[in-house]
């Protein structure tokens, strides 16, 4: 068992799509640079131009295209990072999509424009060396291989605050880094901070094959907790290789059914009504939520708002959080790495140029752990 420190960041209920918050801090347009006295900054600037995969309007996978695109200006309190991979997240496919509706008109903050998503550049998760540092910058360093979350990462270049990034765990390649960030950061702050994964406690994740799920059991084992995971057949071995306790083949048991009773439930599904996972729980125990939810138009808002008013009566409580990527969490998750407690478990690797597979991908569900891209 391990201590994982909070950061003290995470926001309970801060964004009822429980999409994990990004940081949009890249220009669309030429800004005027930072002087930086390296000479590593010197040829970032002489290279106007990156590849890039973009998008212009809300829509698909076919609306990608790889594209040579400005290279990002620096900032005083950023690095520009020479990205080496990236991984797609449930994130990445909304805010392609525009979907839920409501967000074209409140998730500016997210990425979401009214037409087309802001900024052009797709991806989230970053991976990669530090080749120019800002003025403001006091921890990173010309050359640190380091990882994180920014908006823009499907690039060959990418500018990011500090703040959200952190060194990469020595014993993981750039592709198992990248696969990390959103997905590891959300599997962090739900068991850690909301679940109160510990010695004693039963939690449950149900998905805990998927991309945050597998690294939610991980996490909830290094802190010392009874771990139940929920998946599909041929995904239960794999998640008994990440050290669950138990698994429940959802095509074969209902675990809302009678049976054991649960401290916490992590739902990165959303296939049933919280009001019968609260039957799961025991009392006073607690139902996380993070999940989209099939609306197009709110997506999981009705329920989750319902959801929470119904607890107000109940003893079971129910909790939906936006996970905020930090540079105190990425050193958490990169201390359990290097301790052999936290490994990415990675379906497929693509090339920039397969993006639009990339996602496609992720889209038909037929994904276990992570999708990358590597660049």
């Amino acid at each position: 068992m391990v201590s994982i420190p909070r950061s003290g960041l995470t926001e309970d209920f801060g964004d009822p799509l429980a999409v994990n918050a990004i940081d949009l801090d890249m220009p669309e347009v030429a800004r005027k640079e930072t002087k930086v006295a390296t000479p590593v900054a010197d040829r970032v600037r002489s290279a106007r131009t990156m590849r890039a995969v973009v998008q212009g309007v809300y829509g698909g996978p076919d609306r990608l295209r790889l594209s040579e695109a400005e290279a990002p200006a620096l900032a005083a309190d950023s690095v520009l990072v020479r990205m080496h991979a990236s991984s797609v997240n449930m994130a990445d496919r909304l805010i392609m999509r525009g979907m839920p509706y409501i967000m074209r008109v409140v998730g500016g903050s997210l990425g979401f424009g009214i037409r087309g998503p802001k900024p052009a550049v797709r991806g989230t998760d970053v991976a990669g060396t530090v080749e120019a540092v800002g003025d403001g910058v006091s921890r990173l360093r010309v050359g640190d291989e380091v990882y994180g979350e920014s908006a823009g990462s499907f690039a060959e270049l990418l500018r990011a605050p500090e703040r959200v990034l952190g060194l990469k765990p020595s014993n993981l390649t750039f592709e198992q880094a990248a696969a990390m960030p959103v997905a590891a950061i959300t599997a962090l702050q739900g068991i850690r901070d909301h679940a109160r994964a510990a010695p004693g406690r039963h939690v449950l994740v149900n998905g805990a094959s998927g991309g945050v799920g597998h690294f939610a059991v991980q996490i909830a084992k290094a802190l010392g907790a009874e771990v139940t995971g929920v998946a599909s057949t041929r995904n239960v071995a794999m998640v008994r290789s990440l050290g669950a306790d138990h698994v429940i083949d959802y095509s074969v048991a209902d675990f809302t059914d009678a049976g054991p009773r649960y401290d916490a439930i992590l739902d990165l599904v959303g296939n049933l009504a919280p009001a019968r996972i609260r039957r799961a729980l025991r009392p006073n125990g607690v139902l996380v939520l993070s999940y989209v939810g099939p609306n197009r138009w709110v997506g999981p808002l009705a329920r989750i708002m319902s959801a929470k008013l119904t607890s107000r009566f109940q003893d079971e409580k129910v909790v939906a959080f936006t996970a905020i990527t930090n540079s105190e969490d990425l050193a958490a998750l990169k201390a359990l790495a290097e301790a052999g407690q936290l490994a990415p478990v990675i379906d497929r690797t693509f090339a920039l140029s397969e993006a639009t597979e990339a996602i496609s991908y992720l889209e038909s569900g037929r994904h276990r752990g992570k999708v990358v891209i590597s660049i």
